[in-house]
């Protein structure tokens, strides 16, 4: 235990914080393990590669300090609920004064198969209301984004909303897990300024 505490400190990130790394999703137990928290998803495994809490609450999201790649990042967690989620992006990037460039997002697409990724470097808020809301306190589209398909609704008149609060199907889950690997891959790389690799490699 002592040596556990011991190597926590050693490794314990120091320096400027460079990258915000957001992990869409709506906070509470109703939405847990839904397709529209894919995002946060994401987070827990961050969380548990790198051995890291992601707990502390401040910025309106649980945080946890990361060194990825000899780079200090801060992961996010937004408390907010989706549709605030840019409340708790700005604030994180006023207070350590992180480019727009250098917030890397995760969230779920309803447009991709389960378990595709689809990386950019920017864009539009594609109908995504986490997006769209970051898109609006910031003032711009300027970030690089990971998108994990979630699937789409089995069938036309089926309610969208209710889609993606549902849970994954069994035979689904295998297919998220390794999009939850190669997404941290995509960040790995995206984060050492190689986002052409990550594309090439997983979109």
């Amino acid at each position: 235990m002592f040596r556990k505490i011991i190597n926590n400190l050693i490794n314990a990130p120091t320096g400027k914080v460079e990258w915000l790394i957001v992990c869409l999703g709506n906070p509470g137990k109703k939405y847990h393990n839904t397709r529209h928290n894919v995002g946060f998803l994401e987070c827990d495994y961050i969380s548990q590669k790198l051995n890291i809490k992601v707990d502390k609450l401040k910025f309106k999201s649980l945080c946890g300090d990361a060194l990825i790649n000899g780079k200090r990042v801060l992961v996010l967690k937004p408390q907010t609920f989706m549709n605030a989620s840019g409340e708790a992006v700005l604030s994180a990037m006023n207070f350590y004064k992180i480019p727009m460039e250098n917030v890397l997002v995760i969230f779920d697409d309803v447009s991709l198969e389960v378990g595709k990724l689809r990386i950019r470097k920017k864009g539009s808020d594609g109908g995504h209301n986490g997006i769209k809301s970051i898109i609006l306190h910031s003032n711009s589209d300027n970030f690089p984004r990971i998108k994990i398909g979630v699937g789409n609704k089995p069938h036309p008149d089926f309610e969208l909303a209710n889609w993606v609060l549902g849970q994954f199907e069994k035979e689904e889950q295998k297919k998220i897990f390794s999009a939850l690997e190669n997404t941290y891959k995509s960040i790995e790389l995206i984060i050492d300024d190689k986002i052409d690799d990550a594309m090439n490699q997983y979109n």
